[in-house]
């Protein structure tokens, strides 16, 4: 008896829990579910990208996506266009850069520019459109079993008005194999 309890101490520290990640291979495009009525949704994972936000002369932000080692998350609010009146076109943008090998992630405030978390309202709206740095907020990558995940996201931008300030997707992908 006493011979086994050393081995089961021994066993019991050697076991490590399963690391919650998950690696794109491809890109996934989905529909989101929570989107406003008067729109269309769209959450995509670009593998193999990098994201910066570079300046114009004029100090707007705009994003800059490249070959890379991370997976870039992007989220599209598509309002739909008022029939028979031109500049009617209205978006919003999310991005985010995530590792390479995504795993659980809480972040909040001044934590998201850590992902590089901005906000981009594209619009006929004067003064009020452009690309903004996302420093409010809660997100979280949250994995519900071994091929999905659940993103929350919830925040505010003081600079422009908005219309998308809660994401709450599930997105289905391939594990890597670590669970």
């Amino acid at each position: 008896m006493k011979s086994i309890l050393p081995i089961i101490i021994i066993l019991f520290i050697s076991c490590k829990p399963t690391q919650k990640t998950y690696q794109v291979n491809e890109p996934i495009i989905v529909s989101a579910e929570n989107c406003p009525n008067n729109g269309v949704c769209f959450l995509e994972l670009i593998p193999n990208k990098s994201l910066i936000f570079m300046e114009d002369e004029f100090g707007n932000l705009y994003p800059v996506i490249s070959e890379g080692e991370k997976t870039i998350l992007k989220y599209t609010y598509k309002k739909n266009p008022v029939s028979k009146t031109q500049d009617s076109n209205y978006t919003e943008i999310v991005y985010a850069e995530l590792d390479k090998t995504i795993s659980e992630l809480s972040l909040n405030n001044k934590n998201l520019q850590t992902i590089k978390l901005h906000f981009g309202r594209l619009c006929y709206c004067k003064g009020e459109t452009g690309y903004y740095p996302i420093k409010n907020g809660i997100f979280k990558i949250v994995k519900i079993d071994r091929k999905t995940m659940k993103i929350n996201f919830e925040f505010t931008i003081n600079k422009v008005p908005q219309i998308i300030s809660k994401i709450n997707e599930t997105i289905y992908l391939k594990s890597n194999g670590t669970n």
